[in-house]
């Protein structure tokens, strides 16, 4: 907290702000300072909030500010349930509140400024369906549509113009340079078209030139095509080493790996994967529907005031007190079967509540192992591009975390002791005010006890009197007086010193009785504090025993009961296994063969049975594929030659057109370069 107040303060004092605060005096400020201090933050940011806030309603400068902090979408801290909290303390100016507000504001000014410059032309101003039937208001709105698409695009090119890094003045050179290019080019253009038209046959020759222009265009067409097919080749060939690579690590877990831990690492995949779809993840989605239905509950609310905040809270205490009339009726009724049941719902409870964490944990756990992989990828390709930088192994990469340990421990205390420093110098600048403010409170009361008792101007006598004795000293030092002169300014002055003694004298013996008094009221008061003190901690401590004592005692009662519930749950699970023994026993032991069957044992061992004849086809299976591998791999072999005899042919047929063509291109070519020599 105190970092994002420096933060604040800082900011504050800066441009366009200029409000000269330390963290003292702005922690000092008022609800309604504080208020408008945020008020200026966003009038800096929307031009629109420049509003004296003593001027208007606070609901009206709640629902203001809530409005445009939620077109800057800005989070308050928490969740949905402390909106209405949040709200609150926007209307009575809390500092937990506004605190937050201010440092996130001042910490993006330029891009809130952005936003709600944005926000005037692309907020949509929702139309009803029954004004949209009419036509002209149909047209109207569609054009506001268009508009404010139109703005869209050139707000975006703008800001593309502007981050391109081109400027105006290099645009207009460029532009005019071209323009001169072009009117070079026409020049050029025209004079080789009247040397031309003298030349006899210069249409077909121009014709011939055209269609070698064309060919070379598609000759580097074809060179192109060629080698992105190259780099396509070469992209398959990475992936079939990649898939290879994999494949054989594939292949090597699997030499370890026996079926059963296959089988059972595949079934706790499924079952996790089925637990987070069918349980997490549906309870997940149904928390943020009803999250997002809170949400835009409260926003479709009006601004609420400080008669609506106190019908909630009325209405929150009612529903609590029936809560609790509900309790105790649920207590004094104390259903036994009710009590079997808690035990059993509180270890279902617990057991899902568990599953819930570590099922959170796992995932978490995968998608961290994910970011770490991603990210020693990342590192060891960086490494490898960087080559001939020095990584740090062993001894050496602990040498220097040690010493950068150390470097931050001597960094940490610096900070602490310039942290202390400042706040020493905060507390005794806030004491120097504070005494200052004493003093004339002090001058002040002085003044109005003397006022009251009459004698005001005491002070101000005294420091007559010294004034007078200064005087006394400097006429002294004068020349030119005589010693009768000074004999009776001191007679005076000791008739006047006199004069106020006796009239202060009665004043001085009553401030006495009011002393003495004021001693013997203060030494009483201390008595009987002494007194309370010792009688509230005795009525303490025997309050903290009883609590104890109860405590211990509920907590016996608790231990029994679920010990009571664990004995009748551990006894009907023991006859229930005693009462299958028995069925199993009449059943192995009946001569009759359908009570046989129902047996678990002749169960199991038909299941028995029927695996192993499972695996004998299947070991029958397998032989005959090892028998048919040597003749399927020696066809597989011959296909593959086959196939690299047709791509060789392919490859000599590809050669021979080349050939040819190229004996054509020659051909042409020295055709072309006898008409240029005859031309030139």
């Amino acid at each position: 907290m105190s970092d994002q107040i420096k933060f604040i303060v800082d900011n504050l004092n800066k441009e366009p702000f200029r409000k000269n605060y330390n963290l003292i005096t702005f922690d000092s400020l008022e609800p309604m300072q504080l208020l408008q201090v945020l008020n200026d933050v966003l009038a800096e940011i929307d031009p629109k909030q420049v509003v004296d806030i003593r001027e208007e309603m606070p609901e009206q400068t709640a629902k203001r500010m809530l409005s445009l902090l939620g077109i800057l979408k800005y989070k308050p801290p928490g969740n949905a349930a402390d909106m209405s909290t949040f709200r609150q303390g926007l209307v009575i100016g809390s500092k937990p509140v506004i605190y937050p507000v201010l440092h996130w504001l001042l910490q993006r000014t330029s891009e809130l400024k952005k936003r709600a410059y944005l926000a005037r032309f692309l907020i949509k101003l929702e139309v009803p369906s029954e004004f949209l039937q009419d036509e002209t208001v149909a047209d109207t709105n569609k054009q506001y549509e268009d508009l404010m698409e139109a703005f869209k695009t050139l707000h975006k090119e703008c800001e593309q113009l502007k981050t391109s890094g081109f400027s105006t003045a290099e645009i207009r050179r460029d532009i005019s340079a071209m323009e001169e290019e072009k009117d070079q080019l026409i020049k050029r253009v025209e004079r080789l078209k009247k040397r031309v038209e003298a030349v006899q046959n210069h249409q077909r020759m121009l014709k011939i030139a055209r269609q070698l222009r064309v060919e070379k265009e598609r000759e580097e067409f074809l060179a192109q095509q060629k080698q992105e097919q190259k780099n396509q080749l070469f992209h398959a060939v990475q992936r079939l080493q990649r898939i290879q690579n994999q494949l054989k690590s594939m292949r090597h877990a699997a030499a370890d790996a026996t079926p059963e831990s296959l089988m059972k690492r595949l079934e706790e995949e499924i079952k996790f994967n089925s637990y987070m779809v069918t349980e997490k993840f549906p309870k997940e989605l149904e928390n943020k529907k009803k999250e997002l239905h809170f949400l835009q509950k409260v926003v479709s609310e009006p601004a609420m005031g400080h008669s609506d905040l106190l019908e909630l809270e009325s209405k929150i205490n009612e529903i609590n007190t029936q809560i609790n009339q509900l309790i105790e009726k649920k207590m004094m009724r104390n259903e036994p079967i009710e009590g079997k049941l808690s035990l059993y719902r509180q270890q279902a409870s617990i057991i899902s509540r568990k599953k819930e964490a570590k099922a959170e944990e796992l995932q978490e756990a995968k998608e961290k192992l994910a970011n770490l992989e991603r990210e020693v990828s990342v590192k060891t390709s960086q490494t490898r591009e960087f080559d001939g930088t020095e990584v740090l192994k062993g001894d050496e990469f602990k040498r220097y975390v040690s010493k950068l340990r150390s470097k931050s421990t001597v960094f940490k205390k610096k900070h602490q002791i310039i942290a202390e420093f400042k706040a020493e110098f905060g507390l005794l600048q806030r004491t120097e005010e504070l005494l200052k403010q004493r003093h004339e409170n002090i001058q002040h009361q002085l003044q109005t006890i003397e006022e009251k008792r009459g004698i005001s101007g005491y002070s101000y006598t005294q420091e007559e009197l010294e004034r007078v004795s200064a005087l006394k000293s400097e006429v002294d030092e004068m020349k030119g007086r005589t010693l009768d002169d000074m004999s009776e300014m001191v007679k005076k002055l000791n008739s006047l010193v006199s004069e106020k003694k006796s009239a202060l004298a009665p004043i001085i013996k009553e401030l006495r009785q009011l002393r003495q008094k004021c001693q013997e009221l203060t030494q009483e008061c201390d008595e009987k504090k002494s007194q309370y003190d010792s009688c509230a901690a005795g009525l303490e401590s025997n309050r903290s025993k009883l609590e104890q004592e109860v405590r211990g005692l509920r907590e016996e009662c608790l231990q029994e009961e679920s010990r009571y519930h664990y004995i009748n749950c551990m006894i009907k699970n023991l006859e229930v296994q005693l009462r299958r023994a028995t069925d199993e026993m009449k059943a192995y032991v009946s001569s009759d063969q359908q009570e046989k069957r129902k047996a678990i044992r002749e169960q199991y061992t038909k299941n028995i049975a029927e695996q192993e004849n499972l695996g004998k086809k299947l070991r029958e299976k397998q032989k005959a594929v090892r028998e048919s591998h040597g003749p399927n791999m020696k066809q597989a072999k011959m296909w593959h030659d086959f196939e690299q005899l047709m791509e060789c042919k392919k490859q000599c047929f590809l050669k021979q057109q080349t050939q040819t063509s190229i004996g054509q291109r020659n051909l042409l070519g020295t055709n072309i370069s006898c008409f240029e020599e005859t031309f030139i």
